[in-house]
């Protein structure tokens, strides 16, 4: 999905609607300079999964990790069949959810269908989900949400992402004080309004992987 859409989020979220404990691989911990040890580091951290099952592992970034367009002398290669062979041949209750910014960096064998049950793509917020998003903003800022103008907020905001709108709450905060004035609905239409957002700075990359999406994945939310 679309970076900074909340892709990481869905996959904590999964762990909380199974009601289980989440583990989190990171890649870049596994990897060691020394031949076999990467594959070692990852065959005792599957081990530590099932151990703790039931539960969901979550690898972030996982185009990270997995890419085979590297070259590292076949390392990639290696902790990629490692991998392969643990989920084909598990038997303990581990739900794995990856995420990825760019799965077309990712091995055919790993996203077939049997790897993963489905493929779901994280897209920009519409309309009615930005002003969800910093509703949730403000009130975890201990903001009153139904002062502000989420109507207004919500429609300047297209394109945006639900990071850059928690962005433009907190700087929105900062001129506040630095003003000396509560915050409004205006200054954060103001921070919106002075804010480029991926989906413009990068406009070409995010529609082509919306683009890809659109046809090839089931759309999440």
């Amino acid at each position: 999905g679309v970076q900074g859409c909340g892709k990481s989020l869905a996959a904590k979220a999964v762990a909380g609607l199974f009601g289980v404990g989440l583990l989190r691989m990171d890649f870049g911990a596994l990897y060691n300079k020394y031949h076999g040890e990467t594959e070692r580091n990852l065959r005792e951290s599957l081990k530590m999964a099932e151990m703790m099952a039931p539960c969901v592992l979550w690898v972030d970034e996982i185009e990270k990790g997995l890419s085979t367009d590297t070259n590292d002398s076949g390392t990639s290669n290696r902790v990629l069949g490692t991998l392969l062979t643990w989920m084909a041949e598990r038997t303990a209750p581990v739900f794995m959810v990856a995420t990825a910014n760019n799965i077309k960096a990712l091995p055919a064998e790993l996203v077939r269908k049997g790897r993963f049950d489905e493929i779901f793509f994280v897209d920009l917020p519409d309309e009615a989900v930005r002003a969800e998003i910093i509703r949730i903003h403000l009130q975890r800022r201990g903001l009153d949400a139904g002062s502000f103008d989420m109507q207004t907020l919500a429609g300047e905001s297209a394109g945006f992402t639900g990071a850059e709108l928690e962005q433009a709450v907190v700087a929105a905060l900062y001129a506040s004080y630095g003003q000396g004035v509560p915050l409004s609905s205006g200054l954060i239409e103001t921070e919106i309004k002075n804010t480029r957002p991926l989906s413009v700075v990068m406009s070409e990359q995010i529609s082509a992987l919306r683009h890809w999406a659109l046809e090839r994945t089931v759309p999440a939310g």
